[in-house]
């Protein structure tokens, strides 16, 4: 079991950054991997960016090149830079951890991007 505490959403022009974080009530070297999700209203969610235990990491075609998901292992947390944001970026952003198959989730942060 694991609880996921994210923050740093809010609001931002387009073109604007935000960081968000995950912090994770374990030692996030036991998790296979985190991720960050988000659903926009009448979507689906969908996978952003994601990081695996071993430190790999995957990117929505959408984002490569402007998000950066890394994480710090001292502070068990796991961040999404969001640089050159857009206003299809804006929805509510989850945290994800992975463990023996079972996913577990933050309550969500929203991001909302003006144009």
């Amino acid at each position: 079991q694991v609880q996921l505490v994210e923050s740093g959403g809010g609001l931002v022009q387009a073109g604007g950054s935000l960081r968000l974080s995950c912090a994770a009530s374990r030692n996030i070297l036991t998790i296979n991997a985190m991720g960050w999700y988000r659903q926009a209203p009448g979507k689906q969610r969908e996978l952003v960016a994601a990081i695996t235990s071993g430190g790999s990491t995957n990117y929505a075609d959408s984002v490569k090149g402007r998000f950066t998901i890394s994480r710090s292992i001292v502070k068990n947390t796991v961040y999404l830079q969001m640089n050159s944001l857009k206003p299809e970026d804006t929805a509510v952003y989850y945290c994800n951890a992975d463990i023996d198959t079972m996913a577990h989730w933050g309550q969500g942060t929203q991001v909302t991007v003006s144009s």
